[in-house]
């Protein structure tokens, strides 16, 4: 075959692997436009509809009015929840990498996966057997001798769901940062332990400042995992305030009022959009300097 007639062959080739390409990829572009991109359009532009369907403001205006608690409530436990979570990661991953008792760490490799494979509304249910003012931690230390029955507390409350959201989510960060850990060149932590560097200045200075992107990432994950989770505030925290999601579902189940569930959704959204955001930015920015 001559070289002009291949050339000319050439772009058909192509041109027919790209339309197979789209061929298989429709199917899962289909799916995801019908269960995931048009609802989320959906509830975003309904957010700014009224009940006439005229566009409006009315429903933050409301939203905030009725739930501007719930909103700050949420931001303060997904926050907290986060920062506990980066700090019980770091020290799992950093024990897994730098301890030194073999046994130890072959338990503490084995155990602290567990509650990866435990949905959220069963840990919810696992804590309220756990937290409550009758439940499994109460009467374990009353039959120590160190709680007196009269004294025992419910952690039912704000407490609880920080307890669920940081034992639900420590395990998959901490299997993230522990994997970017057990990839680290061992060189630079066996000169630091011969200069005589403790293991906690060692795991501070050295350890998590290379491992930070993995560790960003996970926390980036988790939050937005928890911004979403319905069944864990709504079993543990049964008072007011709650999370923005438990008013979601109220607004739908109580007044079938999609406007203000929809704008809270949106808020919800904004929030987790600013946090990816900013992980987005400094990741830009530490490309740069690279």
């Amino acid at each position: 075959m001559s070289e002009p007639a291949a050339a000319s062959r050439a772009p058909a080739r192509d041109a027919g692997g790209a339309g197979t390409g789209l061929l298989l990829l429709a199917p899962a572009l289909l799916m995801v436009t019908a269960l995931f991109l048009y609802p989320l359009g959906y509830s975003l532009t309904g957010a700014f509809r009224g009940v006439d369907g005229a566009w409006t403001l009315a429903n933050f205006t409301k939203s905030f009015e009725l739930y501007s608690r719930d909103i700050g409530f949420t931001v303060a436990i997904i926050g907290l929840s986060t920062l506990l979570i980066a700090f019980f990661s770091i020290a799992i991953g950093g024990y897994l990498t730098l301890g030194e008792n073999r046994t130890a760490v072959v338990i503490l490799r084995w155990l602290y996966r567990w509650p990866l494979f435990i949905p959220f509304i069963v840990a919810g249910q696992l804590m309220r057997a756990f937290l409550a003012r009758n439940g499994m931690l109460n009467n374990t230390l009353m039959a120590m001798g160190v709680l007196d029955p009269a004294d025992a507390p419910s952690l039912l409350d704000w407490r609880g769901i920080v307890i669920a959201f940081v034992w639900k989510q420590t395990p998959f960060v901490a299997l993230l940062v522990a994997g970017a850990m057990a990839t680290l060149d061992r060189s630079t932590i066996e000169a630091a332990r011969n200069l005589g560097a403790g293991r906690l200045r060692i795991l501070i200075e050295i350890v998590v400042p290379q491992v930070r992107q993995t560790l960003v990432v996970g926390l980036v994950l988790s939050f937005v995992t928890m911004m979403s989770v319905l069944s864990v505030p709504l079993m543990i925290n049964a008072q007011s305030p709650t999370m923005i999601t438990v008013d979601m579902a109220f607004r739908i189940n109580a007044y079938g009022d999609y406007g203000v569930a929809n704008a809270l959704g949106f808020l919800s959204c904004a929030l987790t959009g600013a946090v990816a955001w900013i992980y987005l930015r400094h990741g830009i920015r530490e490309r740069g300097r690279q």
